[in-house]
């Protein structure tokens, strides 16, 4: 036989509580307040890291350790095409330059696209990529 609504409401107890995820390898729970949120991961953006290789790579080429772009090429793995892009980037300004070298990716957010920055460079003069780039950066 079945008990009466009133009783199982007196048996049965509501539990209130915070739980929150523990990133394991299994999936834990702890009970209590959340922790803190984490502070946003911060890391030099990939437009300023593929600018700094393009200066090294300018560099050993000058310094001759290297012969050409194409010798590059080969020893980083990359195509030679690959290579003439990073070199590309070298043609911005260098006030552009300078500004490029201090984004920040946060959370893996990227502020631009290596595509767009080598547009700005192919733009032609310093004034006109100046012009280009005050549009692209009022947009991030």
């Amino acid at each position: 036989m079945s008990a009466s609504p009133e009783s199982r409401q007196a048996e049965a107890g509501l539990v209130s509580a915070q739980f929150h995820r523990v990133r394991r390898s299994k999936v834990r729970f702890r009970e209590g307040a959340r922790p803190p949120p984490r502070e946003a991961a911060r890391r030099p953006a990939h437009v300023a890291r593929m600018l700094a290789l393009a200066h090294h790579v300018e560099s050993a080429i000058a310094r001759g350790l290297v012969a050409s772009a194409a010798d590059v090429a080969g020893q980083l793995g990359f195509t030679r095409a690959r290579v003439t892009h990073l070199l590309d980037l070298l043609l911005l300004a260098p006030d552009i330059q300078e500004e490029v070298l201090f984004l920040e990716a946060v959370d893996g957010e990227e502020p631009l696209s290596e595509r767009s920055l080598r547009a700005i460079a192919h733009a032609g003069t310093w004034v006109v990529q100046r012009e280009r780039w005050c549009e692209v950066k009022a947009s991030f």
